[in-house]
């Protein structure tokens, strides 16, 4: 008999700092030091003025919504977390946004059962080296693994494994300066920091590749979980679509990438699944105006179903949400049919379409499925 496939969910950036934190429990200290806004319960005072008003404090599965049981019936979810886990430190300097989140609000993501955050991105170290340090501690003891950061380069390089079916699924983060993320956040042998590419170039590749070699088991899965490219716009930059198909040369069978804060294109390489953006999954963006017609307040959920055995692609359904008083919520059919026109336009260049399936998610063609 056939083994059954492994099914993931893969997230894009998560942020449950600033107004989110603020209707959890537990808030931080609301002081942001932005160039307009100096209290992150403007933030909610925003959503509420745009989409009606928010019952605080919310309990901490409130933020997930009705993805709850999306994110309940998948083996492993994955998920890039954009916001420092702390109540402490110093805002980074000459950096305009500072996100954290307070040590005591985690229970918000284990809330959605998280079994991995990525941390190589632009907001990990907002708070100082310090308050990197405390994030690991706290999403550790909350049952959460990382990769992509560390007190040194080899814990940042490290690989997060975790058991599926009768194998690994292994997540190794990365993180380029496209995204923002200063170049001084680099982990060193003898400091904490991030796993960051200097350039998305074939060399690059390689050394992630010897990575993988040296860690890679038969049957393993390797999911490469990028934090690259601008907020804004659907192209996707020439070394990035070089470099997603070199790692997939190298061993690797996933490309999770995140950064923009909407949907980029699907590719599926030599078999393999690669997600250009997977857009913002949650945020605190309601009232907000400017770049509307990206549609930033949509989110999708991926759920790719795996070969256990190769790590081929077998399957891309999405879930589609709307966030909404900075909660996830079921989109409407015609948000979800917004999302796969988008889509399918995008990737036509890439050979890939999305179609909404008949119980509402969307659904990936290509010729290799």
């Amino acid at each position: 008999m056939d083994a059954l496939p492994v099914a993931l969910c893969l997230c894009g950036d998560v942020m449950t700092a600033r107004g989110v934190d603020q209707i959890l429990p537990h808030p931080c200290s609301p002081a942001i030091f932005e160039p307009y806004v100096r209290d992150a319960r403007q933030y909610v005072e925003m959503a509420e003025s745009t989409n009606g008003p928010i019952a605080r404090p919310v309990d901490f599965g409130y933020p997930w919504g009705d993805a709850t049981r999306v994110l309940a019936s998948v083996d492993l979810r994955i998920a890039n977390l954009e916001t420092a886990v702390t109540a402490d430190g110093v805002p980074w300097t000459d950096k305009g946004i500072h996100y954290r989140m307070h040590p005591d609000n985690v229970r918000c993501l284990a809330a959605a059962r998280l079994d991995v955050c990525t941390l190589a991105n632009n907001h990990a170290l907002d708070w100082g080296r310090g308050a990197l340090l405390e994030t690991l501690d706290s999403l550790h003891r909350a049952g959460i693994a990382t990769a992509g950061a560390g007190p040194k380069l080899a814990e940042a390089q490290r690989f997060a494994f975790l058991p599926v079916r009768a194998g690994r699924v292994g997540v190794l983060a990365l993180g380029a300066s496209s995204s923002g993320i200063p170049r001084s956040w680099a982990a060193k042998q003898d400091r904490a920091g991030l796993w960051m590419l200097r350039h998305c170039t074939e060399r690059e590749a390689d050394a992630v590749g010897e990575r993988i070699a040296r860690t890679k088991r038969r049957g393993d899965i390797v999911i490469a979980s990028l934090h690259w490219g601008s907020n804004w716009g659907y192209e996707v930059p020439d070394e990035h679509v070089a470099f997603a198909h070199a790692l997939i040369e190298r061993g690797v069978d996933v490309i999770h990438g995140h950064s923009s804060h909407h949907l980029r294109p699907i590719e599926v390489q030599r078999d393999r699944l690669v997600l250009y953006g997977c857009g913002d999954f949650l945020n605190d963006y309601e009232g907000i105006a400017g770049h509307e017609d990206f549609r930033p307040d949509l989110a999708l959920a991926y759920l790719p179903k795996l070969d256990p055995t190769t790590g081929r692609l077998l399957e891309l359904r999405m879930a589609p949400w709307r966030i909404r008083r900075m909660r996830l919520e079921s989109a409407t059919l015609g948000d979800a049919a917004w999302m796969a026109e988008t889509l399918s336009r995008i990737g036509a260049a890439y050979g890939t379409r999305v179609a909404v399936d008949a119980g509402g998610y969307l659904a990936l063609a290509h010729q290799s499925l």
